[in-house]
């Protein structure tokens, strides 16, 4: 298969993906919203029409809150994210943008909680790969040869750090030049990604130890390939289902649901290319060394 003959390139092309990711979020960095670092959400809607964001943007700075993120919601509201707001302030900047005080709500979540998310949050992405890592070598602790069933693992950690950094990267990208802020959502769609990428991924190896089993005279890049072609259109074809009504949710869907369907739309794809043209060639790159050394 076109894969496993040009693994190298596809190899490659996952290395200069995450390289460019890597440089993303050395370069910008995270922008962490009101989950996870404390703040004020302010939500409000106008009655008729509601004015346009640059006109709002400019009202909420003079009002106090330049750093504040502005975004729509619905036919007329906005949401407004910033440092905490206090009632007070909140009355002053409702009658400053002449919203009804009955048509707009308040939710802050202090510096402590913030923090406790943000640590429940990497705890969870950080159970979520261990839990991977020790289901693959569960799975293929029978296998041993022509590659023994620890590079099974290793495969999939390399798969999964590329799912975990290009997500990242692309998201620091949409914080720098759309202030776009990380919550609670993105790590929703981060582990959403991992599931479903290792699902796609532990389908191709299990069927390479079927033919490990029954093709003991097929040498192991023609098998990886036999079996990739035996899951490709499967794979491709789960993922373009999802991706189609993820990307329709980012175009169509709420406001507040973009950001999630957005980041969910990236991982999935990158994931699916990681299962297909990184976790499988690996394994292939992994036998020939083997074999190298052993000569």
């Amino acid at each position: 298969m076109f894969v496993i003959k040009y693994k190298k390139f596809f190899i490659g092309l996952s290395m200069f993906f995450v390289v460019v990711a890597l440089l993303a979020l050395v370069r910008f960095g995270l922008s962490l919203g009101i989950d996870f670092k404390g703040g004020s959400q302010l939500q409000f809607a106008y009655t008729d029409t509601r004015p346009d964001i640059a006109t709002i943007k400019s009202v909420v700075a003079e009002a106090g809150f330049p750093d504040a993120v502005i975004q729509p919601t619905g036919e007329n509201g906005f949401i407004v994210k910033s440092r905490s707001i206090s009632d007070p302030e909140k009355d002053a900047l409702l009658k400053t943008l002449n919203v009804d005080a009955t048509k707009a709500s308040l939710t802050t979540i202090g510096p402590s909680v913030g923090a406790e998310l943000k640590h429940k949050a990497i705890i969870s992405v950080i159970l979520v790969l261990v839990a991977i890592i020790c289901f693959v070598a569960y799975a293929f602790r029978k296998v041993s040869k022509p590659v023994s069933s620890w590079k099974y693992g290793l495969a999939v950690i390399i798969a999964l750090i590329h799912d975990i950094a290009i997500p990242l990267g692309a998201f620091a990208v949409l914080g720098h030049f759309y202030g776009a802020e990380l919550d609670t959502l993105f790590v929703v769609a981060l582990l959403t990604t991992l599931a479903l990428s290792i699902a796609d991924t532990i389908v191709v190896f299990d069927r390479i130890r079927e033919h490990i089993g029954t093709e003991k005279n097929t040498n192991f890049p023609e098998l990886v390939g036999h079996s990739l072609s035996e899951t490709f259109v499967r794979s491709i074809n789960t993922s373009l289902m999802v991706l189609v009504m993820v990307i329709t949710l980012a175009i169509v869907g709420p406001a507040s649901t973009k950001l999630f369907a957005t980041v969910l739309a990236i991982g999935m794809f990158f994931g699916t290319y990681s299962s297909i043209f990184l976790a499988s060639p690996l394994l292939v790159v992994f036998e020939q060394m083997q074999r190298k050394r052993s000569k």
